[in-house]
């Protein structure tokens, strides 16, 4: 079985379409799977939406996303694990792709990144670079991670010390149990960070990381860009439905 885990915190606008594209990248695979959404601390209609649209919810109360992750994944059944961003829409050939991978070896990996909607100009400078460190340091994007679930078990599962960049340590633990992929092909995410914030702001929140190492990521303070993001409204991002070809990481 495979195990869908998204975690979710207010977001009504898009997570009915996110468990709908999952629905349909399973499709004709014949594949048993199940889809679980971790819902952190939510105010708006995220749980209903969810439960309407197919998929067993969670609710947690962590406001941490790799807490937020592996509560999810507590309840998974499948021997595959697949985590899905709520704001993210998953095409059936990077599953394919990705259980092509896992059949051959790999213990987990990511895939390339394009984003929905405008982006502004700076922000494709900054994600060439992005793509660039992905590729050398075969790192997953954090929109979407596949492993098989013995080997999550093993590392024990994500950090739970972190509140950003979660998805790197997994990406680095996950090589010390085998081959991790990054598949050419491509999830489509939300570019909505891109549009509410500066470049100035993100790239503030980058340095102060970078100058504390590791520890800059172990509280919550000075990491809004993840907690506190202003939710656009729900009819323009449903309109954004046309990927830039933008990649957040390097192909396989």
């Amino acid at each position: 079985m495979i195990s869908f885990v998204i975690p979710a915190h207010n977001e009504e606008a898009l997570i009915g379409r996110t468990v709908q594209s999952i629905h349909e990248a399973v499709g004709e695979t014949g594949r048993a799977y199940e889809i679980i959404v971790s819902n952190d601390a939510s105010t708006d209609r995220t749980a209903e939406i969810a439960i309407a649209n197919g998929a067993q919810v969670v609710n947690v109360d962590h406001r941490q996303i790799s807490r937020v992750r592996n509560s999810g994944a507590a309840l998974a059944k499948g021997d595959i694990l697949v985590f899905v961003d709520a704001d993210t829409i998953l095409l059936q050939n990077t599953l394919l792709a990705a259980l092509e991978a896992l059949n051959h070896g790999a213990v987990g990996g990511g895939c390339r990144v394009s984003f929905d909607g405008d982006i502004p100009l700076w922000a494709t400078g900054i994600l060439h670079v992005m793509t660039f460190l992905f590729r050398v340091f075969r790192w997953a994007a954090g929109c979407f991670i596949f492993c098989r679930r013995e080997a999550f078990e093993a590392v024990g599962g994500f950090n739970d010390e972190v509140f950003a960049g979660e998805e790197l340590f997994m990406s680095q633990a996950l090589k010390t149990q085998g081959r991790f992929v990054v598949l050419r092909e491509t999830v489509i995410t939300s570019g909505r960070k891109l549009r509410c914030y500066s470049g100035f702001e993100i790239l503030m929140v980058l340095v102060r990381i970078c100058l504390k190492g590791p520890g800059g990521a172990r509280q919550r303070k000075g990491l809004e860009i993840w907690y506190e993001s202003p939710r656009e409204e729900l009819a323009g991002e449903l309109k954004k439905t046309t990927a830039t070809p933008i990649s957040a990481s390097g192909g396989d």
